[in-house]
C-alpha cells in the first residue's frame, strides 16, 4: 500500500468534489424549474384554450419533475453535511474512505467516479449495494460483492 498518500486529505478533497457535484444538480435543477415556470407564464392566452390549457400543464408537469430533482438535490447536500471528515474511522461507515483491492470508496453519496492526483474513486452512499457490503468492515477484512473477493487494505 502507499503510506506516502494522505487519505485524510484526500477526503477532504473527496467531500469537496461531492459538493460541487451536489451544487451543480441544485443549480441546474433551479434553472429548469424558473424556465418552465416562465414557460407555463408566457403560454400566450390567446392560444385556442385546449392548446393553451395543454401547454401550461406540460410546463407544469416539467416544473414539478424539476422540483423533486432539486428535493433529491438539497437531500443530498444535507447527507454531505452530515459526515463527519474529521475523525478517522476503524470501520466502513458514512464519512470514512475505504482502500480495497478491488478500488477506493468514499462512503458520502452516490456520485459516481471522482479523480484525485490520477487515482480514482468512487464516491457511493451507505445505502448502495457496495455500501450495505462494506459497512462495519474494518482493515484487514475481505467482503463478497457480486460474486469477487474485496480484501479492505484501509478504512481511514
Amino acid at each position: 500500500m502507499n503510506h506516502s498518500v494522505n487519505y485524510l486529505s484526500v477526503r477532504e478533497e473527496l467531500l469537496a468534489q461531492c459538493r460541487a457535484y451536489v451544487q451543480q444538480r441544485i443549480s441546474t435543477a433551479r434553472q429548469a424549474m424558473e424556465a418552465a415556470q416562465e414557460s407555463a407564464n408566457s403560454e400566450s392566452k390567446s392560444s385556442a384554450g385546449d392548446k393553451y390549457e395543454t401547454g401550461r400543464a406540460m410546463a407544469q408537469l416539467e416544473r414539478d419533475r424539476h422540483a423533486q430533482l432539486l428535493a433529491e438535490a438539497l437531500k443530498l447536500e444535507q447527507e454531505l453535511i452530515r459526515l463527519n471528515t474529521e475523525k478517522t474511522y476503524a470501520t466502513v461507515q458514512p464519512g470514512s474512505l475505504v482502500i480495497t483491492s478491488r478500488g477506493r470508496f468514499f462512503i458520502s453519496i452516490s456520485a459516481g467516479k471522482l479523480n484525485i492526483d490520477g487515482s480514482d474513486y468512487f464516491a457511493v452512499s451507505p445505502a448502495s449495494p457496495i455500501g450495505v457490503a462494506l459497512a462495519g468492515h474494518k482493515a484487514g477484512d475481505t467482503v463478497q460483492f457480486n460474486a469477487m473477493s474485496y480484501q479492505l487494505t484501509e478504512v481511514v
